[in-house]
């Protein structure tokens, strides 16, 4: 088994059709086909990098990290966020999106990323706080656009915030975003990473 990383528009075909076949399989678009491995999933403003769990040339975790500027409390920060994490169905239960997801932790610890946001289900939140990350109470995100705001906590959602602070102005600032509203406004393809 190895983890993959590419820029989403630079992922070889081959293996972005198994990702849409996998991502059509957690969330069915209706069409009934996934969307072509062409068609980007992302908006290519937010740097978007594909991390795949691959063994024998089969994918059996993909999942994307998206980057944008943003500005809390009078401060401006790196923030990455996962988008679109997703198992194999027949490979659930073995470790691998867990896997997938700590290595996405580490890589944006590692890199150009002050810190790491994004929200998610909240009978989700023990498996990505297994995974190296850590609610953030009371933070909602704000998607969308400034003219169209998104936010996480809006009505029929049911969604907490997570989150891991990597540079050291990050880590000094982390009680700014305990019990806050903090702008992403990712647009619209992104609504809420």
């Amino acid at each position: 088994m190895q983890i993959l990383a590419f820029p989403e528009a630079a992922t070889p075909a081959a293996l972005r059709t198994q990702v849409r076949e996998i991502q059509e399989q957690a969330w069915p678009s209706g069409r009934g086909t996934a969307p072509g491995p062409t068609e980007p999933v992302h908006d290519p403003a937010l740097r978007p990098r594909s991390m795949l769990l691959v063994a024998d040339g089969i994918v059996l975790a993909a999942l994307d990290v998206l980057t944008k500027d943003i500005r809390h409390a009078g401060r401006a920060y790196t923030a990455g966020g996962l988008s679109t994490v997703v198992t194999r169905q027949e490979a659930r239960g073995r470790g691998h999106g867990r896997r997938l997801v700590t290595a996405a932790r580490e890589a944006l610890a590692t890199g150009e990323h002050d810190l790491g946001l994004f929200t998610c289900d909240r009978p989700l939140r023990a498996f990505y706080e297994s995974a190296g990350w850590h609610h953030l109470p009371g933070a909602v995100l704000i998607g969308g656009t400034p003219q169209a705001p998104f936010p996480s906590d809006r009505p029929g959602f049911d969604k907490v915030t997570m989150a891991d602070f990597f540079s050291p102005r990050a880590r000094r600032a982390r009680a700014a975003f305990r019990d806050s509203r903090i702008v992403l406004h990712p647009g619209n393809i992104d609504a809420l990473w």
